[in-house]
């Protein structure tokens, strides 16, 4: 039997040692087979100041070890537990376990309502169905973005290869710079979403090899812009094309890759391709000139950031998305719940970017933290901090938007967190997750779909 997960269960903060210990066995169906509650002592090698390793294979037994504190208080305690009402119960004398899906969850509690377990028997076992606690921020078993991409190992084999073909160009700068962007490790998202969104459709041809090249060249074109029009220096833990190459001939190359890329698209012969791909350039564009208009105002509102994203980062996951169903010849109601599907894993994207621009290590983001308060973008973190900060704290943060600077970024960062910017931006990410994950709900259910379904999760989970 194949192991599903190896889980790490830790507790913090407890008053007192009362342990409660859930034990569920899986029957290898679509439930749970039986669970029963019992004190911590019953069960070797337990303890507040210990951490539980837990794997299981389908079939075996789980257990799952939680603090409690007298049945009343979850204070930052992890569980494990297999997804249903993301509730936590006392079962009743039969012990049949809550009907629910035998895929893994891990929940952190954060301080939910709990309720006294009205009777115990003499064994300490509650006779009860009373409802404990209330799950939140859960996180399902999920697949890794190279398990992702594995889906699509020869497409992207292939892809690699135009990408490679189509770099090529008599003029050596041209080679030089490109190729040193392009292979400078990015994630690949964008060219992912074609290749799992043509899958998904039953593509059987060789066109969404050439849209998801045509996708990639876009958005480095982009990229190298970005990093002239921001000054930037190092990008996913290198040194900016613009910074080893200069600023002039980035610019070039970039609209040397977005006029490759039309020419690319010319050989797809799909005018609707043509269109969506023009208004994705446009839109992209008029992104950064509203960005450029935002940098340095203080009073950016919420709506006019989001604005910008939906233009600047989710269109093109949108139109990356589309045109994977467009290259299929997937009926209009596919390819509009595709495209649905990309805006809102691009702007879940994005949000979760400018909250790590917060809360990241600089090793592993791979830029420099602080960039966008250095480069004075009131992104969301900053303007929901501003909006419920003290007279101090949103004076701290006004000036540093509109001067710049790194001075107090220590200060700041404290601030966006213990005020909820992080986490604010984090539900919204994840409410922007949930509605692409909706959005799928048209499409055949493939290991293509569900790939789509896993980096809608990934885009919420990652860490940089």
């Amino acid at each position: 039997m194949g192991l599903l997960t190896l889980v790490v269960l830790a507790a913090a903060k407890f008053d007192d040692a009362n342990l409660v210990a859930l034990a569920v066995a899986l029957d290898g169906g679509n439930h749970l087979g039986t669970a029963h509650v019992g004190g911590a002592n019953r069960h070797r090698g337990t303890g507040a100041h210990q951490q539980h390793l837990i794997e299981f294979n389908t079939g075996a037994l789980v257990r799952v070890e939680l603090l409690d504190t007298n049945y009343s208080t979850f204070l930052d305690a992890v569980l494990f537990t297999a997804r249903g009402d993301h509730g936590i119960h006392g079962f009743n004398s039969s012990w049949a376990a809550c009907r629910a899906a035998k895929e893994p969850r891990i929940v952190r509690l954060q301080g939910p309502e709990i309720k006294p377990i009205p009777g115990q028997g003499s064994d300490g076992v509650p006779q009860s169905d009373e409802f404990l606690g209330t799950m939140l921020n859960s996180v399902e078993r999920r697949m890794t973005l190279v398990q992702i991409r594995q889906l699509v190992t020869t497409d992207f084999e292939a892809v690699d290869r135009v990408i490679k073909r189509r770099l090529h160009s008599p003029v050596a700068l041209v080679d030089q710079v490109a190729t040193y962007i392009i292979y400078s490790g990015g994630k690949r998202l964008r060219p992912l979403l074609v290749l799992l969104a043509a899958r998904a459709c039953g593509h059987q041809n060789e066109q969404h090899i050439d849209a998801a090249a045509v996708i990639e060249f876009i958005h480095t074109a982009t990229l190298l812009h970005d990093d002239v029009v921001d000054g930037s220096s190092l990008r996913r833990g290198r040194e900016t094309a613009n910074e080893v190459f200069g600023n002039p001939a980035s610019v070039l190359v970039g609209d040397f890759l977005y006029s490759r890329a039309f020419q690319m698209m010319v050989t797809l012969n799909r005018m609707p391709i043509m269109q969506i791909m023009g208004d994705a350039t446009n839109a992209i564009a008029e992104g950064e000139v509203l960005q450029l208009m935002n940098a340095r105002d203080a009073n950016t509102s919420e709506a006019r950031y989001i604005d910008v994203i939906h233009r600047k980062t989710a269109r093109l996951f949108q139109a990356a998305a589309q045109i994977g169903a467009v290259v299929s010849d997937a009926p209009l109601e596919i390819q509009d719940s595709l495209a649905r599907y990309g805006k809102h894993i691009g702007t879940a994207f994005q949000l979760v970017d400018d909250a790590l621009d917060y809360q990241a290590d600089e090793a592993t983001l791979g830029k420099h933290l602080g960039d966008d308060l250095a480069e004075g973008k009131p992104t969301l973190p900053l303007i929901y901090a501003m909006q419920h900060g003290s007279d101090d704290q949103r004076a701290m943060i006004r000036h540093a938007i509109e001067k710049g600077g790194l001075d107090q970024l220590e200060e700041i960062t404290r601030a966006v967190a213990s005020l909820g910017g992080l986490a604010y931006t984090a539900r919204l990410a994840q409410s922007e997750a949930d509605q692409a994950l909706a959005a799928l709900a048209p499409l055949p259910e493939t290991i293509f779909k569900e790939g789509l379904s896993e980096l809608a999760k990934f885009a919420v989970a990652r860490k940089h």
